[in-house]
């Protein structure tokens, strides 16, 4: 449920597009913004053998990594060009041991503010779509 509508500013192609411009070593997290709307984005990103730690399963960090990209995405998306929104606090809650393979995030906004943007993000396995973590994240925006 999304409390306030909170239009977007950014479409996923021009937030990936600046990431990338001013972010070029996020590459090597693979990851893809897929969908923006209103108060929502969709984030995926590719994992493979080197994501994977002992016991097969995918690592925390990799998960924790897509939750903090989605974030970050999600704020950029709603606040236009910011190269230096920051996270200010994150948790993350390790739901479920997902399968090899592509990780999806659906990040949400729960408060835009002129400081600081709340977002929850869940994180689900795209081989099954069983929910894998929950994070909330919360972002500080620099005064323009």
């Amino acid at each position: 449920m999304i409390l306030r509508a909170y239009p977007p500013k950014m479409t996923a192609e021009e937030v990936g597009a600046f990431v990338k411009r001013v972010y070029p070593q996020s590459a090597v997290f693979k990851w893809r913004a897929e969908a923006v709307r209103p108060g929502e984005i969709d984030v995926r990103m590719a994992v493979g053998n080197d994501d994977l730690r002992p016991g097969g399963t995918l690592s925390g960090p990799t998960m924790f990594t897509l939750a903090d990209v989605a974030a970050y995405l999600l704020v950029l998306a709603h606040v236009g060009e910011v190269e230096l929104a920051v996270t200010t606090s994150a948790v993350i809650h390790f739901l479920s041991k997902p399968p090899l393979g592509d990780l999806m995030a659906k990040g949400r906004l729960i408060k835009l503010g002129k400081r600081l943007v709340v977002c929850e993000i869940h994180i689900t396995s795209a081989a099954n779509h069983t929910l894998v973590a929950q994070a909330t994240v919360t972002y500080a925006i620099p005064s323009r």
